[in-house]
């Protein structure tokens, strides 16, 4: 039977070596620890452990939450947040890196028997999700013709003509396609969108928005207006790019 493998990423020796054999008691398998965030990334691509658990405060050039953010980012490895500290000020910042829990210190065999297995469980729903996305993206792009996409909507396929979408939104796991009328919810990232509409026509302009650009009505006080009258933010490092491109239409 193989046992779910973890990395453990703690820079207090004493306690990481207490957490190795906590999880060998509770029959896991490290998969590998350090106490440096870049060199959790490095284990987490090398090793690709089932989850890390990851301090939030290394003491590392790189911190548990940027190091977690890269790992999420670039395995969906799940991570669980190890840390002393329950204030909502922490728990916001670590938002960003997307945990799949957070255990706070100190903390019992039972506790952290429980966090790893709700964390595996929701790992391996991430996983199916991803799946899921992989075949429909391929499923997109055998369909996709020079002017138009097909969409997996409520479980059918939608044919969408480029020219009828003013803007796409990220919503977390998904993103909306807006039309004139309509809209469509559809499972997948930004990336995965951004790379499939025709870069003449469409523009990333802040990390939760594309464009289409002649549908740019204006740009007032940081936003782009388009002709509907919506008004889309318009990120911070997007802004010379968005400039540069308008300039060229």
């Amino acid at each position: 039977m193989n046992h779910p493998r973890i990395l453990v990423v703690e820079d207090e020796a004493l306690i990481r070596k207490d957490i190795e054999r906590s999880l060998t008691l509770l029959g896991y398998d490290v998969a590998g620890s350090t106490g440096d965030g870049h060199e959790a990334v490095s284990l987490a691509m090398e090793q690709r452990p089932d989850m890390v658990l990851m301090d939030i405060r290394l003491r590392s050039a790189m911190t548990g939450i940027e190091a977690a953010k890269v790992i999420r980012t670039s395995t969906g490895i799940p991570v669980v947040f190890l840390t002393a500290f329950s204030e909502d000020s922490t728990l916001s910042e670590a938002k960003v890196a997307e945990p799949l829990g957070y255990i706070v210190k100190p903390f019992t065999e039972a506790a952290l028997r429980s966090n790893i297995e709700i964390a595996l469980f929701k790992g391996g729903e991430e996983a199916k999700l991803r799946m899921e996305r992989d075949r429909l993206l391929r499923s997109v792009s055998k369909g996709q013709d020079d002017d138009h996409i097909f969409i997996k909507h409520k479980g059918r396929a939608v044919r969408i003509a480029f020219r009828e979408i003013e803007h796409v939104e990220a919503l977390k796991d998904y993103a909306s396609f807006h039309l004139k009328d309509r809209r469509y919810v559809v499972h997948g990232t930004m990336q995965d969108f951004e790379a499939m509409l025709p870069a003449g026509d469409f523009l990333r302009i802040h990390r939760s928005h594309i464009i289409r650009l002649d549908r740019i009505q204006s740009i007032d006080d940081g936003d782009v207006v388009l002709e509907s009258g919506k008004r889309i933010p318009i990120g911070r490092t997007y802004m010379s790019r968005l400039l540069t491109v308008i300039q060229q239409l």
